[in-house]
């Protein structure tokens, strides 16, 4: 049934029994229609905007919704590639800003890309570098030509532009790369805000124009605008008119209200395209997770759960718990006892309490449960999708989040967008 979806022949879906994978089926699909990206939607959420779909990229193939651990530095701080594996991670990310300063395109190119510079097979993502306006501000002067950096590992000086990055991206080699964007804080308005969104969408035309493996790669562009709904909208219809297989949403989790940030998204997903994955940038809060794939997003990424490991954090249904809190220093329970990461089913908290924020073997084993949990999270969600129990899912969860109903208003108006009434 599956296969069909996908317009396989009967005689193709026989070769699954001769141990051909579905993966390497659809990459011959792809092939054969010149494209870099595949995207189907399996089912969709008859009462929110979620739906579960099936990407596939020249590396690996993604379930979506996803959560993508970001990798910066080319690597996820705490974990080696074939440990994400066992998590079933299927796509990470990492930092064209940062990749281009160190260890730099020429390393990089003669390592054959980042995938087998960091012995990664699975799919990649790199952001372009325009976040790094917002957060080394301090360190950037943003002209029509680009951006001017001074680097934060020396005093050298860098001109970001669209050209560069995408030739920087060109040489990691990863499945999607965004198009440098100019960006702006979320709690900036104004004129500002307007040449932000107009600047972005020529920079994605220098970036299309000077993209040189676009058999391979894609392009997603990103939709800017601010919080001004008349901006954003605006900056979706330019972009839509290019020829892309997905769609970023930018400029948010920036310092905004979480009321204007639902409003944002959902007026995004409302204006791209139903037939190409949406990419909501820098969101990784476990219910904002659950709230934004009911609104219609595909993709996310975050340093959430990684970060917050290293501060001795565990990730749990509840919110998190900080395990350097005194009262974990008796508690023989595992952060999670119906996780089976291999950290809950080994290690009590008292121990973890014993080494947080002092042995680097705890950033190691706090970062395994809590992306396990992240991969946990949205494999719930996908099959609550495909099972058309969604809104119940949503429901049971929020209550476990929230036992005395005291629901966030701007949780409870953002689910009554889509037809969704709590507990």
């Amino acid at each position: 049934m599956l296969l069909g979806n996908f317009g396989y022949s009967f005689r193709e879906c026989l070769l699954i029994g001769r141990k051909i994978s579905i993966s390497n089926l659809f990459k011959r699909k792809m092939t054969e229609e010149k494209t870099p990206l595949r995207y189907e939607v399996l089912a969709e959420c008859q009462v929110t905007k979620g739906r579960c779909g099936l990407m596939t990229l020249p590396h690996y193939y993604v379930d979506t919704p996803v959560f993508m651990p970001v990798g910066t530095q080319g690597t996820l701080k705490g974990l080696l590639p074939e440990q994400l594996e066992k998590l079933n991670c299927q796509i990470i990310l990492g930092n064209t800003y940062h990749l281009g300063t160190r260890p730099g395109p020429d390393i990089l190119k003669k390592a054959g890309g980042l995938h087998k510079f960091m012995n990664w097979k699975r799919a990649l993502l790199t952001d372009s570098g325009g976040f790094q306006m917002v957060s080394l501000l301090q360190l950037a002067e943003i002209t029509e030509e680009g951006v001017k950096f001074k680097s934060p590992y020396n005093e050298s000086i860098c001109m970001l532009t669209p050209e560069y990055s995408i030739h920087i991206q060109n040489i990691i080699g990863a499945d999607i790369i965004m198009q440098l964007d100019d960006v702006v804080s979320s709690v900036i308005s104004g004129p500002r805000v307007d040449e932000a969104t107009d600047r972005t969408t020529r920079w994605l035309d220098r970036c299309l124009a000077s993209h040189n493996r676009p058999d391979d790669q894609n392009i997603f562009p990103i939709v800017q605008g601010g919080l001004n709904p008349q901006t954003r909208m605006k900056s979706a219809s330019q972009l839509v008119q290019r020829k892309v297989n997905g769609f970023a949403i930018g400029g948010l989790s920036g310092g905004e209200s979480k009321d204007e940030f639902w409003k944002m998204v959902h007026l995004s997903t409302d204006t791209l395209p139903k037939n190409k994955p949406r990419y909501l940038m820098g969101v990784g809060f476990a219910v904002d997770l659950v709230i934004c794939s009911a609104l219609g997003v595909d993709m996310f990424d975050c340093v959430f759960p990684t970060r917050t490991a290293r501060f001795g954090c565990a990730l749990i249904k509840t919110g998190q718990i900080n395990l350097k809190q005194s009262k974990f220093s008796t508690d023989m329970q595992p952060i999670d006892e119906n996780c089976t990461c291999s950290t809950c089913k080994t290690y009590t908290r008292a121990y973890l309490h014993h080494i947080v924020t002092v042995e680097t073997v705890a950033c190691h084993l706090l970062t395994v449960h809590n992306i396990a949990f992240q991969m946990k999270l949205m494999k719930d969600i996908r099959e609550s999708i495909k099972q058309q129990k969604f809104p119940e899912f949503i429901q049971q969860y929020l209550i476990t989040v929230y036992p005395n109903k005291e629901y966030p208003t701007w949780i409870v108006d953002a689910l009554k967008a889509v037809n969704v009434n709590l507990l």
